[in-house]
């Protein structure tokens, strides 16, 4: 099963940022139809490839995260693990995407579902329009080896806006530059109760310390669904300002006459004052119930936009936190607007489960049924089709959608064996 991980390698070599996966579409089209797959593409990038009679399908989305250097992956092997330099790595979900271009080779009865687009509001799902013959998805994308994932939280993206007013900044300021340094950033459901620093919030926690500043320019955050690794204001100021915080750069910039967004001291108030991460707990499945993350802050089209990632396991809970967000924007003259909301996979086993989870005890002793803190696309996918079955696995996966990413070898090789005899199972 070496020839998964040589797979995977050529994957990274792809450019496959969310939203520009044309060149690995490209590539999983023609390795699917050089297995000899019927091959059918959705209007979302979507792409189903069949063989035979199959009563299985497996799952995964093509496109990831990219952080740092993405899309330019450089691959480092290092003590039992595949790891990026300076970038996110794309195991979340390249490693499902290689699995399951090897079992279409391997196996005549069998289909394949790669969903585009999951990373940035599970687009691809969401809209997916292509005739599965299966009663039985397996899913790729779960990150706990020996876990038989039943049930996911839903999600919410949740944007706020407001129109950049500008006044001039006098003579007597000084310019300056701050940005973060040394934030590690993370995904933004299961990473989310790591205490991982937001670099956004640490950013404007420190702008908030600092007398009579005026902002000129913010941006912040690399994607909707990842805690921020690194965030940047421009400002001016009166006063020399010294730093005193490790996580903090200040450049002063030799710039003068400087026009400041008006708003700045709201602006700062509203960041600062923003809670941040998990806000309760699910006992029964032992992860986070109801989240928040602030993921983004950046200028657009005469806009200041600012753009938060809700979770919930609990559908009404998902629908309060969405409602109050958008009060705390509009409490501050942010406009609000809610997209992608996608609802709760509700954990249930069923027989398909039971199966899985038999044959998985024979490979890992944690085997049970477990529900994630983080989008699956299981239960859209499930709702689409009448008597659809669906579960997710996945292979040790550590700090996606960060600098940090790092998938365990010896773990995608088990969870391949288990994902084999699956597939021979219901042959």
């Amino acid at each position: 099963m070496e020839e998964i991980i040589d797979i995977f390698k050529t994957i990274t070599k792809i450019p496959h940022c969310s939203f520009h996966t044309q060149k690995l579409k490209s590539y999983i089209v023609n390795e699917a139809k050089n297995c000899g797959c019927e091959v059918s593409i959705d209007k979302y990038f979507n792409i189903l490839a069949s063989k035979g009679k199959p009563k299985i399908c497996l799952q995964s989305h093509y496109d990831m995260v990219c952080i740092g250097d993405a899309p330019d992956i450089e691959i480092i092997e290092e003590e039992g693990f595949l790891k990026a330099k300076n970038s996110s790595l794309g195991a979340d979900n390249g490693i499902g995407v290689a699995m399951m271009l090897y079992f279409l080779k391997k196996y005549d009865n069998i289909e394949a579902l790669f969903t585009c687009d999951e990373e940035v509001g599970l687009i691809g799902a969401s809209n997916l329009e292509l005739p599965l013959k299966s009663k039985n998805l397996l899913n790729l994308d779960s990150e706990e080896e020996g876990h038989i994932f039943i049930g996911c939280a839903g999600g919410v993206d949740i944007y706020g806006y407001r129109d950049l007013e500008y006044e001039r900044v006098k003579d007597d300021h000084n310019v300056y530059e701050i940005k973060t340094k040394n934030f590690q950033g993370g995904h933004s459901g299961v990473d989310i109760d790591k205490n991982i620093p937001n670099a956004i919030k640490v950013l404007f926690d420190f702008l908030k310390t600092l007398k009579d500043i005026k902002l000129i320019s913010v941006c912040g955050g690399e994607a909707l669904n990842s805690i921020p690794k690194s965030a940047s204001v421009i400002i001016a100021s009166k006063e020399k300002i010294v730093n005193k915080n490790e996580n903090i750069i200040i450049e002063r910039l030799d710039r003068k006459d400087e026009k400041y967004i008006k708003f700045s001291k709201e602006l700062i108030k509203m960041i600062s004052s923003f809670v941040q991460g998990v806000r309760s707990f699910d006992k029964e499945f032992n992860i986070p119930k109801t989240s928040i993350n602030l993921s983004q802050i950046y200028e657009k089209e005469g806009k200041i936009v600012v753009a938060f990632f809700a979770r919930s396991m609990d559908n009404d809970s998902l629908n309060e936190i969405r409602d109050e967000t958008t009060s705390f924007l509009k409490s501050f003259s942010f406009a609000a607007k809610t997209k992608h909301q996608f609802p709760v996979w509700k954990p249930v086993v069923n027989s398909f489960g039971k199966k899985v989870k038999q044959i998985a005890e024979k490979y890992f002793e944690n085997a049970d049924f477990k529900a994630i803190h983080a989008g699956l696309e299981c239960g859209i996918i499930q709702d689409k089709y009448e008597g659809l079955k669906t579960l997710s696995v996945g292979p040790n996966i550590y700090y996606p959608h960060s600098n940090k990413e790092k998938c365990e070898i010896d773990s995608v090789y088990k969870t391949a064996k288990l994902v084999d005899e699956v597939i021979k199972e219901m042959q």
